[in-house]
């Protein structure tokens, strides 16, 4: 089983702690998307050029972040902790906070990130104030969801706090949440976790490279 990805990307890291957590072993592709000839020979693989992408030993190839996570808990349903819980309202509520944390964190983190690499000239200042704008509310309502929560959902780490994390340890650069002290404490607790430890080190020298350690 192979895993197409590159350790910066929360996309990725969501996966990562996944398969970190429930003890899966893996062969990891490292794809370098800023370089042409990497870039080229991963659309190979997944013509869409976006990672992460799990590869199986019979050629099955699977995108999306979500569905490989959901995927590696129905293949290895042994290896704690369930990423979707059994319940299956929690499971309800474990996918509907992965959707907020990929769509109002995530990408709003995405859009202010990657548009202060662009040349001035070709920002969009208001996209980035929408994202903003949106960011802070999903602070609003995630902040109270959290107060007294050690988790997004339920009693363990779940798919939304693999979701929620590697999203958060970017916002923390660009959108800082220390006021919001139920995130910030949980964020403060997840960073400390094995599973996320280990991927922001192997994350850690191309950040710096890039001036985002």
């Amino acid at each position: 089983m192979k895993l197409y990805y590159n350790p910066i990307s929360s996309y990725a890291q969501k996966v990562l702690i996944a398969l970190y957590e429930k003890n899966i072993a893996f062969t990891p592709m490292v794809v370098n998307l800023m370089d042409p000839a990497s870039r080229a020979e991963y659309e190979k693989v997944y013509p869409i050029g976006k990672v992460p992408c799990l590869v199986e030993d019979d050629g099955r190839v699977l995108p999306e972040s979500s569905a490989i996570v959901e995927y590696l808990d129905n293949k290895f349903p042994d290896n704690p902790p369930r990423m979707i819980p059994q319940d299956s309202n929690a499971a309800i509520e474990a996918r509907r906070w992965t959707i907020f944390a990929d769509g109002y964190l995530n990408d709003s983190m995405q859009k202010i990130l990657f548009d202060g690499m662009r040349p001035a000239d070709k920002r969009d200042a208001m996209g980035v104030e929408a994202a903003r704008k949106l960011i802070g509310r999903a602070y609003g309502m995630l902040d109270r969801h959290l107060a007294g929560k050690s988790y997004v959902v339920g009693n363990s780490l779940s798919i939304a706090d693999c979701a929620a994390v590697p999203s958060l340890f970017y916002l923390r650069k660009v959108a800082p949440f220390d006021s919001h002290r139920n995130i910030a404490s949980y964020f403060g607790r997840m960073l400390e976790r094995p599973s996320y430890a280990r991927a922001v080190k192997e994350a850690e020298p191309i950040l710096k490279a890039m001036g985002l350690g």
